[in-house]
Formats: structure tokens, sequence, C-alpha cells
């Protein structure tokens, strides 16, 4: 039976249940380094947790069934799953990035790639024919952030797969940002789909973890070897409480998406705000490209103040709402993007995205709306 995404965040795709031992309705924890086996030459599925874990491969599952793929592996970091794509990826290869990204993909990249002899450029990928410009004969793939990390670019999937299938390149999506709740990139051709599930998977900022999917089954034998071979595995504990978090993804990014819609229609009034980034404003230049291919525009948004003194007063007298890296939990956070989240990326390149002493990140949580607005009001004040 084809279950909807609320009922599979709960229970996959369905059977994970009766496989618990003693009717146990919550995954149980299997906090064990190594398995027993009944005899030789024989196994009871399982031989090693940096190979795989009963607790860990429910979470996988449940991953898959709301990605749409084929497998799943769970990772330690968001920042290890990124690692594992570069495994796929030898000297001498080009990869073709959006360029507004996530500072730590840019760090881990222009470091440890470009150490293993990796190419990296980076173009902005909602400009269709700029992205094509950009392909050179040895790119073996184009890395994508819709929406992006921090200035909310919203790049056209389907056209990546149609630039993917022309080049013959691995397109790799990075879906943090939205969830599988609201997009799913496998759908529109994506190979890899790449989250960091810290944010909002897990949803409650107490857990690291990471997921790498694919739909192509080559490449998800490719991706197992090296996840073992690695050992960038998640911990069991830690899978379970992915899994604990999961079953409410639903119902935290309805009420996210909801707070995020108002707060972002709230600082549009602002006389100190100067600009807001949300995908869910139809002024928002990708607001279309994002209707088509996710069910949602989520809860990240990013605002422009008139004033470096404006932005740095905000950080310093919000109350309700945290000044914190991270995103995506249960709690309301604000970033200052130029000195946390790409602080390593070139100060030449912030400039040019807009990554600038006036830029802030805001990502809604589930407090109560008119509570988050009223305490940015007297930030602001």
């Amino acid at each position: 039976m084809d279950y909807d995404i609320e009922t599979r965040c709960i229970h996959g795709r369905g059977g994970n249940q009766e496989k618990h031992p003693f009717g146990a309705v919550s995954v149980p924890i299997f906090q064990t380094a190594t398995f027993s086996h009944p005899g030789i030459g024989h196994s009871t599925g399982y031989d090693y947790t940096r190979e795989s874990n009963p607790t860990r491969a429910e979470l996988e599952e449940i991953m898959s069934s709301l990605e749409g793929a084929v497998d799943t592996v769970a990772c330690s970091t968001g920042m290890a799953a990124i690692e594992l794509c570069l495994e796929l990826f030898g000297a001498k290869d080009h990869i073709l990035c959006s360029e507004d990204l996530y500072g730590g993909s840019v760090r881990m990249f222009d470091t440890i790639g470009a150490q293993r002899g990796i190419e990296f450029s980076y173009v902005n990928t909602s400009k269709v024919k700029l992205v094509e410009n950009h392909i050179q004969e040895n790119t073996k793939a184009l890395y994508i952030e819709t929406p992006s990390n921090p200035t909310m670019q919203v790049t056209d999937l389907a056209q990546m797969r149609r630039l993917a299938d022309e080049f013959h390149l691995l397109l790799i999506v990075d879906n943090t940002f939205l969830s599988p709740y609201f997009q799913n990139p496998l759908e529109f051709g994506a190979d890899l789909v790449v989250h960091s599930g810290t944010k909002f998977l897990e949803g409650h900022n107490d857990t690291l973890a990471g997921f790498l999917s694919t739909s192509n089954a080559a490449l998800a034998e490719r991706i197992r070897y090296l996840f073992k071979t690695i050992g960038c595995c998640l911990a069991p504990f830690d899978s379970f409480l992915l899994i604990r978090g999961i079953k409410t993804l639903s119902v935290r990014m309805e009420k996210q998406q909801s707070n995020a819609a108002k707060i972002a229609g709230w600082l549009k009034q602002q006389e100190k705000v100067t600009q807001v980034y949300y995908v869910g404003i139809p002024e928002h230049p990708g607001y279309e490209t994002n209707r088509r291919q996710a069910r949602g525009a989520g809860s990240m948004i990013s605002f422009r103040t008139d004033s470096e003194e404006t932005a740095r007063l905000i950080l310093e007298r919000v109350k309700l709402i945290t000044y914190a890296e991270s995103l995506g939990g249960a709690e309301s956070l604000i970033t200052y993007p130029m000195l946390q989240t790409h602080g390593d990326v070139p100060a030449e390149v912030r400039e040019r995205l807009g990554i600038t002493s006036d830029f802030l990140r805001f990502s809604a949580g589930i407090e109560n709306v008119d509570d988050l607005i009223a305490d940015l009001a007297q930030a602001l004040a």
C-alpha cells in the first residue's frame, strides 16, 4: 500500500513495527558494536554496526520512503554525507556548484576536495544558460542547493536534469532547506540527495546527522561500499532520535511554514528592513519555479536591514528568538551568516552575493507567531 507522506514520516513504507522484538511500538536502540553469528558462514543479517545496525536500518528505510529512494545511508553529520559524495570523484574531475552555497560545503570543496585534485566552480544555478556555459569537458556533476543558503536562490531541477542528461553528469541536490516533506529532488531527476539531518528532519536542535539518498541502484551499491569502508555511520542512539524527530516532521513543517509566511509579511512592512528573501513571497524571482517543484516554501527567511548597526542590535536584543548557528528546529533561531555559517567564504564572494554586515538569516520555529513578531519588534525598536 502506498502511504501519504504524513504516514510515511511515522511508518515508512510499512512493516517496520512487526520486526520489533516483544511487540515494541517504538524502535529499540540496538546499542551494540557487533553481532553474534549463528554458525560458520551464517549471519543474522547484521554483523558489525559500522556496516549496518537494525536501528539505523529502520531510519534509512524511512528516509528512503520519504525521498522515493532505492537506498539511503545515515551518516554522522551532514558534512559526512557531503564528504561521501566527494568519494565518488577523482583528480581532475570538475563539479559545477550553486554559487550561493552553505559555507561548510564551500570550505570542504575548496580545501579537502581541492587537495584531492577535484576542481570546483560556482555559478548562479537559477540561470540555466549560465550553468550550461560553465560546463567543461571534465565536468562530472552539478551540485545544487535549492532554495540556497542563505540568499534563497531557486534552481529549476528539471532544467538541471536536462543539462545533466545532455552532458552526462550526475545531479546532486542538497535538500536540507525544504526537507523531503516539501520537496523530492529525485522525482525531478536528481541522482543523489543530501540532507543535514541535524536540521528539520531531527527538528529539536539536539542531534547531528546527515543523509545521502539515491534512486540509482548502481550508485547505491557503490555508496554502501564507501559508507562501510570510511565508517561515517550514524550511531544507534542518534538514529533513534532521528526516527523520533521525523515522526513529527509533517506537523512541524506546516507550523514553521505558517509562522515564516506571517513573519516574512511583517518584515516587509518594517522601515528598518530593506529586503526580505523568502520563496513563499510572490515577488521572489524563484517563486513560480519553487511552486512547480515543491509542495511548500518552507520556513527559512533572510532579510537585509538598513545598516550594520541595526543588524547587530537585533542579534543583541532578541529574547525569545535565539541567536545561534543552525536551523530547522522547534526553536526559532537567528543567524549572522557573514560571521557564522559563511565565515569561510571569501569576503569578495560574500559581498557579491549580498552576504554582508546588514544581512541576517532567520529559521522560524513552532512558537506562537505573535510572540515571535513581538520579539522582533522590540529588537527593531
